[in-house]
């Protein structure tokens, strides 16, 4: 290390050390405000918006015109603290806030996405990070035109990230739109729009460069949220403050025998849960019986049904002595009576689904690939390693993560960031499968069997923020609380576990605060990644070779805010969950990219033909499974083997090297001097050279 790059290196730590300090005392003076009866909505207000100044101050600091600072931070960021950024990069919306939820519900099942996400950065720092960086690039699709000549490789490569790049942010405006909610009450929609505002203030003016000394600080501060509560939970169940080991010998005992116990019909327990359960079924069998008479009857079925509705409660209105709140709950069911068949399918579907589930009885925490039958437990079981093969090899291929170890000074720093990655992201993702005993428990012990005249605060308000996200209903009528009337949608776990261990506001707006950092980071890379694809590789490489500096940068800003827009509008329809549109999004990556990445390094024969066909085919192939089988689309076609569309980077990927390989062969070889640069990029003579022909 160069003494320039040292004494830049020392001011970084004294900044960020300063930094986290600060953090810490403002979160003394927010604890401060809550002590002096300050209202938990105006500490929200406090937490977001200093949160977002924060970040905008950061961003307003980078702000860059230089081309070099814009798009790869001016290739200068310490191996360290780029692991940082990209640790932040990579724990979306989906990683803090859904992934303790997914192993809440699904148990052992749910580790497959801490196995592939963690797995995946040994591809990356095996197959493709240093042999990136020393092609010297700024974008992937701008690798592809490089070692494939030609703009038509480059050209599907725009394609292929934006629609993994998209598809990926999608989720992080909906975690933001969520967060945003809780933090300041706003309706869903209107906190989508102020999470964007966010969101742009850390890009919009500096680029790379904002995005990275941003994400630095964000990493600290969603560390540091995910961690208080886990901690805390972890002293209060088992009595030491280190989760990671002790929920697993202390707390984990105990979920398993109140499952037990859930399921046994012969205990107090089981027995009303059963009761719950049957009711629930008998639900599902009348959403069947509805379902079935829609199919026939149509709009005139819907007409009739409409009637009686009205007709009771209208009747509920003429008794001597009417029942206010029967009639106030029967007049919202017709406001909410579906218009027409199509919606009605929809809603009764959704229904059916949510009590269906619900009736099952306790799944064990601890049991790999649970089932009915041994049928059930192979479709399991087979899914779980798709998923981790999808995540592995979708992690080696996502450019906003790929671009990151572009801005690194040099191949030797690419690659000691890939271990500070893995270490900053492994802090997170060795605490989450704690914290889902720890909640688990936390529910299991203390919110089943409770009275319903005494709910805990966070039911109502986690409610009023989204009833498919937070509700528990008196389902038998008993005025306690079992276990299958309690419904908490896998995104709200972490939210809620500080109301739910009954932890101050402060924490709670700390986490969330936490949850935002996390979806703005991943949200900053992901936007700029699609403006720089458009920009830098669609506008200047392809239309406008000669635009000035100050042109490009200009593009890549208007394109940042159009497809934030864009994004924000597709959120609003909420297409899906936060973990499955991640996972989709890993799945068109590792399809699109992960072939033509992986053997235009290996694979000196590969060629121009190859990559295009290699690229498209698996996008098309993990596209069209996805929307003939995700119901968001309507299709609902039959599963290929079972596999569920979250992996169809199963059939994509060997589509993709199939694509890249027949394509290579069929069409005459790469020149003489791009095979020498594949063999000077894996034996390298000097990294210089490389680079510089890289950027011919």
């Amino acid at each position: 290390m160069s003494s320039r790059q040292s004494s830049f290196y020392a001011q970084l730590k004294k900044y960020y050390g300063f930094y986290t300090g600060g953090f810490l005392v403002f979160i003394l003076l927010v604890g401060g405000l809550e002590w002096l009866g300050v209202q938990p909505r105006i500490l929200g207000y406090i937490f977001l918006f200093a949160t977002i100044l924060l970040y905008a101050g950061i961003g307003f600091m980078s702000k860059t015109a230089e081309v070099s600072e814009y798009y790869v931070a001016g290739r200068r960021v310490p191996a360290i603290f780029n692991g940082m950024a990209t640790g932040a990069d990579w724990m979306s919306a989906a990683s803090f806030i859904g992934m303790a939820g997914t192993l809440y519900h699904a148990g052992f099942d749910g580790l497959a996405f801490v196995m592939g996400w963690t797995g995946g950065y040994c591809l990356v720092a095996l197959f493709l990070a240093p042999y990136l960086r020393k092609f010297g690039q700024f974008t992937i699709p701008d690798f592809l035109g490089a070692r494939y000549g030609g703009n038509l490789p480059r050209f599907v490569g725009i394609i292929v990230t934006i629609t993994c790049s998209f598809t990926y942010v999608v989720a992080q405006i909906y975690g933001v739109g969520i967060i945003t909610s809780r933090l300041t009450g706003l309706e869903f929609g209107i906190g989508v729009f102020v999470g964007l505002a966010g969101i742009l203030v850390c890009s919009f003016l500096g680029g790379m460069r904002a995005v990275t000394w941003t994400q630095v600080a964000q990493y600290i501060i969603l560390i540091v949220a995910y961690m208080i509560p886990v901690v805390w939970l972890s002293i209060k169940h088992t009595g030491t403050p280190v989760p990671q080991i002790f929920a697993y010998t202390s707390a984990l005992p105990r979920v398993t025998a109140l499952e037990k116990e859930f399921n046994d019909k012969t205990t107090p327990k089981g027995a009303a849960e059963d009761s719950v359960r049957r009711i629930l079924s008998e639900r599902v069998a009348a959403t069947d019986a509805k379902l079935k008479r829609l199919a026939t009857g149509g709009e005139r079925y819907l007409a009739e049904e409409k009637r009686k509705m009205v007709a009771e409660a209208e009747a509920l209105k003429v008794v001597d002595m009417p029942d206010v709140r029967a009639i106030v709950t029967a007049e919202r069911a017709i406001r909410r009576f579906p218009a027409d068949p199509d919606a009605a399918r929809e809603a009764w579907a959704k229904e059916r689904a949510g009590a269906a589930a619900q009736a099952e009885p306790v799944k064990p925490h601890a049991e790999p690939f649970a089932g009915k039958d041994e049928a059930e437990r192979a479709r399991k079981r087979k899914n779980f390693l798709a998923l981790v093969l999808c995540l592995m090899v979708g992690t080696a291929a996502l450019p906003h993560i790929l671009m990151r170890y572009y801005t690194t000074p040099s191949v030797r720093a690419a690659r000691i960031s890939v271990g500070w990655s893995l270490f900053f992201i492994f802090l997170l993702y060795f605490t989450a499968p704690a914290l889902a005993i720890l909640v688990k428990a936390e529910v299991y012990g203390n919110v089943v069997g409770s009275s319903f005249a005494q709910l805990p605060s966070w039911v109502s308000s986690w409610a009023a923020v989204d009833k498919a996200l937070m509700s528990i209903t008196d389902i038998n009528k008993d005025g306690i609380v079992q276990l299958a009337e309690i419904s908490i949608d896998g995104d709200l776990i972490v939210l809620i576990t500080p109301e739910i261990a009954g932890l101050p506001y402060v924490i709670s707006g700390l986490v969330a605060a936490g949850g935002l950092a996390a979806a703005l980071s991943t949200a900053d890379g992901l936007l700029l990644t699609i403006a720089n694809a458009l920009s830098h590789d669609l506008y200047y490489k392809m239309i406008d070779p000669k635009a000035p500096t100050t042109r490009r940068i200009a593009v890549s800003k208007g394109l940042l805010l159009a497809a934030a827009l864009i994004a924000a509008y597709v959120t609003l329809l909420k297409p899906g969950n936060i973990l499955f549109l991640v996972g989709a999004a890993f799945s068109l990556a590792a399809s699109g990219f992960f072939p033509a990445l992986v053997l235009g390094v290996f694979w000196k024969r590969a060629n121009k033909l190859g990559a295009i066909l290699g690229m498209a085919t698996g996008l098309f192939v993990c596209g069209y499974y996805m929307i003939r089988t995700y119901p968001f689309f309507g299709v609902n076609d039959t599963l290929w083997y079972d596999i569920d569309p979250i992996s169809a980077g199963v059939f994509g990927i060997p589509a993709g090297f199939i694509g890249v390989i027949v394509g290579s062969l069929i069409s005459p070889p790469p020149p003489q001097d791009m095979q020498e640069l594949v063999d000077h990029v894996r034996y390298p003579k000097l990294a210089s050279d490389i680079e510089a022909f890289g950027r011919r």
